[in-house]
């Protein structure tokens, strides 16, 4: 994309609290590994060896390790639209590059946006969207994007924060996003779905992790006060691996 045409993408400015917080141990350890873990259990399709991996909204890149552990990719290719950020993932590549886990992956991160990727169209093996999508405005567009460079049988990982957890008043407080696109987990499930994307109840997640509980941070569960069970709550979160079908 030009950088007229970057200039005029719909963007909700992270505020610096934000910024700060996608470099701690909190989100490395506790959000982003787990997603990740996640994820990579809920797949049961063959990957191919050495795959390709577009993370789409890479942020610093930390996940770039992480991902190069998990996948032992041959490419990761990080988009974000938040320049400052970018500067910092193309640090964590060549980190990441510089390590015996990462050193037989190509990493390049690219200055875009997720509803118009600059990717051939079948390129990639992975589309790897991490607490992405509720920041993203033009929702519809970027699942189309992200099913247009998978390769056919290629696997999109989902991890998302629903409705119910960027709403909460916490988040609202610390943090920044465009409150009318903001969906439930069912609802996440179904916009995949009708973009093309097939997967079962085996390939889904709902996890329920202290962090995501913004009204008591887990605390009533973990004194055993209260303890929410699957269809009795509000999902905070959603993990799937769907698969581009066709």
């Amino acid at each position: 994309m030009s950088s007229s045409e970057l200039s005029r993408v719909p963007f909700v400015h992270e505020t610096a609290f934000g910024i700060w917080f996608l470099r701690t141990h909190t989100w490395e350890h506790h959000v982003l590994r787990v997603a990740i873990n996640d994820l990579k259990g809920l797949i049961d399709t063959p990957l191919p060896d050495a795959p390709v991996i577009a993370d789409v909204g890479c942020g610093q890149g930390i996940s770039f390790r992480l991902l190069a552990e998990a996948f032992r990719p041959s490419r990761i290719v990080g988009i974000d639209y938040h320049t400052p950020s970018l500067d910092l993932a193309a640090e964590a590549a060549r980190a990441c590059k510089a390590t015996s886990a990462g050193g037989a992956t190509d990493i390049e991160v690219l200055h875009g946006d997720c509803a118009q990727l600059a990717l051939p169209s079948a390129s990639v093996d992975i589309v790897f969207c991490h607490q992405t999508f509720h920041h993203l405005v033009e929702q519809e567009r970027a699942l189309a994007e992200f099913h247009r460079v998978l390769r056919p049988g290629g696997v999109l990982l989902f991890a998302e924060s629903t409705d119910a957890y960027i709403k909460s008043w916490v988040i609202r407080l610390l943090f920044r996003h465009p409150m009318h696109v903001q969906k439930s987990a069912d609802g996440y499930l179904d916009m995949i779905r009708q973009a093309g994307f097939a997967f079962t109840t085996r390939n889904v997640s709902l996890p329920y992790l202290w962090w995501s509980r913004a009204t008591d941070f887990g605390l009533l569960e973990r004194l055993g006060l209260h303890r929410p069970k699957p269809g009795k709550r509000r999902e905070t979160l959603v993990n799937v691996a769907a698969v581009k079908a066709g």
